[in-house]
């Protein structure tokens, strides 16, 4: 299956995300970025900050401002490619190595 959306974040990784994934998502894990896609491309391609994840230094967090939360993309990067692996609103960013800060 191809990909649904994808964007060049920037970090420059391709990052994208099936559709089936996508349902997933915002029909099971996170409906309230149900209709975010946008927004999500968004904050890979002009992410505020990004940090590894503490767990597993393939896994990205990019996060951007989202009204009154930030918008998080949680992505594992492979080579120069990456995926979606989920995204959510949150109130406070994770702990992890920033690697990226506009």
């Amino acid at each position: 299956m191809g990909a649904y959306f994808e964007a060049l974040s920037c970090l420059g990784k391709r990052i994208r995300i099936t559709e089936d994934h996508w349902q997933l998502i915002t029909q099971r894990k996170h409906p309230e970025i149900d209709d975010l896609e946008q927004d999500v491309q968004l904050t890979l391609i002009e992410a505020e900050i990004v940090r590894i994840s503490q767990e597993d230094e393939n896994v990205f967090l990019y996060y951007r401002r989202f009204k009154k939360y930030h918008l998080c993309v949680v992505c594992r990067h492979l080579d120069g490619e990456g995926f979606i692996i989920t995204c959510y609103l949150t109130d406070r960013l994770k702990e992890g190595h920033e690697v990226w800060r506009k």
